[in-house]
């Protein structure tokens, strides 16, 4: 299936600000699951854009813009190809000898070891033990039931928590999005020794599929290496095994590794963030306006460094 997908980010800030700083992951992947045959990156302010690929293989474009401004808009578009693939087999998924015998050679250990937002906590064992989350059957059918068990206990609830939540904020309030999920999904699978890593890209949502996650935004869900089978997507937001309906843009160990948007800015402003998605199938009539945009941050921001003299923020 073939995707058209247009990602608009606005940034505004006041008072206006002095320079930005930016680095931007938009760029769907091209590999053996999907293939991104155009991708253009407009910036307002008009800016050069250079890209590079990061250590998990991810496309960055970064770039400058100097003099005063108060709004940026990056717009992304893109032309993606998703492959259908075989669902899964218990009966081909290997052991659970197998898949230690693959983690001993130390190569998944990046996907194992706790990271930024994915990490054990006292929250995350309370879980472990309601679920009797554990090693049992064989790989797959266990990581399975671990992905419909965090469906069934956690709700959905858009506006829940921040990017920079802890998983402990979702876990006590049994809600979140679909970071929380997958976040509380890596942390778990680490915890039986399963490597688990981040996805983050977009969702094809149709009518007759009846997701949770919200339209007009991003997306995020998990892969599991399993042995015989190697990274095998997983959706808990949704109870999915990832389909043709999934287009990945960047991986990492957790949203730290993989934000759309990261940069720093001089000045002292209160700044919001909007964003708004759409994901066509190209074979129907492409929408001539961008849905509302969805305002995900909009907080004072002050940040006084006495060493340089400038006020800068994290966006």
């Amino acid at each position: 299936m073939t995707y058209s997908i247009r990602h608009v980010t606005n940034f505004r800030y006041e008072p206006a600000i002095r320079e930005s700083l930016m680095e931007v992951r938009m760029q769907p992947r091209s590999d053996a699951r999907q293939r991104c045959h155009t991708f253009l990156l407009d910036v307002t302010p008009r800016t050069n854009a250079m890209a590079y690929r990061d250590f998990f293989g991810n496309t960055i474009h970064h770039f400058d813009i100097p003099g005063r401004h108060a709004l940026i808009e990056v717009k992304a578009e893109a032309l993606v190809d998703v492959t259908a693939h075989p669902v899964p087999e218990s009966s081909g998924a290997g052991s659970w000898q197998e898949l230690d015998a693959r983690i001993s050679t130390g190569e998944l250990m990046d996907m194992l070891l706790p990271s930024t937002f994915a990490l054990p906590t006292e929250e995350l064992d309370k879980l472990a033990q309601e679920i009797h989350w554990e090693r049992r059957g064989n790989p797959f059918d266990c990581v399975l039931e671990l992905n419909e068990a965090l469906f069934r206990s956690i709700e959905y609830a858009p506006n829940t928590t921040e990017v920079d939540s802890p998983i402990d904020d979702a876990l006590r309030a049994r809600r979140g999005v679909c970071q929380d999920f997958a976040h509380i999904m890596i942390a778990l699978l680490r915890k039986q020794q399963i490597p688990g890593r981040y996805v983050s890209g977009y969702l094809f949502h149709a009518k007759e599929t009846h997701d949770r996650s919200s339209a007009g935004a991003t997306h995020a869900w998990v892969e599991a290496f399993l042995p015989s089978l190697g990274w095998v997507p997983f959706d808990p937001t949704n109870n999915l095994l990832c389909e043709e309906r999934h287009i990945r843009v960047a991986v990492g160990r957790d949203y730290a590794d993989v934000p759309p948007t990261r940069g720093v800015y001089k000045g002292e402003a209160e700044s919001e963030l909007s964003v708004a998605v759409t994901v066509s199938k190209v074979d129907s009539p492409a929408p001539q306006e961008l849905p509302p945009s969805t305002v995900i941050r909009s907080r004072p921001v002050k940040y006084d460094s006495t060493d340089s003299g400038q006020d800068q923020q994290q966006q």
